[in-house]
């Protein structure tokens, strides 16, 4: 293994422990998240600076405010960051609500308002939610059933393109039906179409590459997955670095990742979530970290919202079977 890249999977569990420390009974799908957030800016997490940070967004916003939801450890990462988290939370709330006279409020909406902290100045805040609401709604009317609030992010992003709308458009419809003939139709493939839009190149090499690069770690033994982890592997595609050389570098990290705690065992993460962290941590070698870096919470932010709804749906399921027993006695 490269040493910078056995350098970051070190850090990576150091920050991923702190990270855990901070936040003990928070999803351990948002900890690698956080802590890649650290690799990639070449810093190591402190538990304790990570809980003064958590005060400051607790002090801040009320009880259910959507910064206070899933994401809030990836906020606090991100105020841990900064030279001046009390300043850099004020302004994720002034953005916020200027966010809000465009979309609705939800925990997607929370991450763009921090975003744009390092993206651009107040007085632009106003514009480019204007124009993400434009693009949005173009989604919407491409994939009206598959367009939801997670997409606000990719949105936003967007009105900070030199290309305009219709290229915009235009060119992740041509990533999506490109994708769509290898992966399945879903959520999953419609972001990857967002994350290649931003990039430069024509749909059919930018989506032939993600193609390419899944296909060459899966014959390589690495067992990627084809749902939330394909937007990480998206970001990584456009670093224009080799294949072969992408796949080795994302087989070793994740062969070390397989013999650290939380990875071992029944109880530790799946093959293709290890790999797509090992994905991560390669990201850190190359360009395009914060869109890797995005990408990869918007997908969790997604995966634990898509779990706590099914265990909703389990308790209602269990609830409604002992109603149903109780009534027949």
């Amino acid at each position: 293994m490269k040493a910078e890249l056995q350098a970051l999977c070190d850090s990576f569990i150091q920050n991923r422990d702190a990270v855990k420390q901070a936040f003990k009974w928070d999803s351990t799908y948002i900890y690698p998240v956080c802590a890649n957030l650290f690799c990639a800016h070449g810093k190591t997490a402190d538990a304790e600076e990570l809980v003064r940070c958590k005060k400051i967004i607790e002090s801040q916003t009320g009880i259910f405010s959507n910064f206070r939801g899933n994401i809030r450890p990836a906020l606090a990462a991100m105020l841990a960051l900064s030279e001046l988290p009390e300043e850099k939370m004020a302004q994720a709330l002034e953005n916020y609500s200027l966010l809000k006279q465009e979309f609705w409020g939800s925990e997607y909406l929370a991450l763009v308002a921090f975003l744009l902290t390092g993206l651009c100045d107040r007085s632009q805040v106003e514009e480019k939610a204007a124009r993400g609401k434009v693009i949005y709604k173009r989604m919407q009317k491409e994939h009206p059933f598959l367009t939801s609030t997670e997409d606000s992010v990719f949105a936003v992003l967007m009105a900070f393109s030199d290309k305009t709308d219709d290229e915009l458009i235009d060119d992740m419809e041509a990533c999506y039906t490109a994708l769509k003939a290898r992966f399945s139709i879903g959520n999953e493939v419609q972001t990857v179409s967002h994350i290649l839009a931003l990039t430069d190149g024509s749909p059919d090499e930018k989506a032939g590459r993600v193609i390419e690069l899944y296909d060459a770690l899966r014959e390589a033994g690495v067992k990627y997955g084809r749902y939330y982890e394909l937007s990480t592997l998206a970001a990584l595609s456009v670093t224009g670095v080799g294949i072969p050389e992408l796949v080795q570098d994302i087989q070793e990290a994740s062969e070390f990742l397989k013999t650290q705690k939380g990875y071992i065992g029944l109880l530790g993460y799946d093959k293709k979530t290890r790999a797509m962290h090992a994905a991560l941590l390669v990201s850190d070698l190359y360009t395009n970290r914060e869109q890797a870096n995005t990408a990869a919470m918007t997908s969790t932010l997604v995966q634990i919202i898509a779990q706590e709804m099914a265990m909703c749906a389990i308790t209602a399921s269990v609830a409604a079977s002992s109603a149903a027993a109780a009534s027949n006695h």
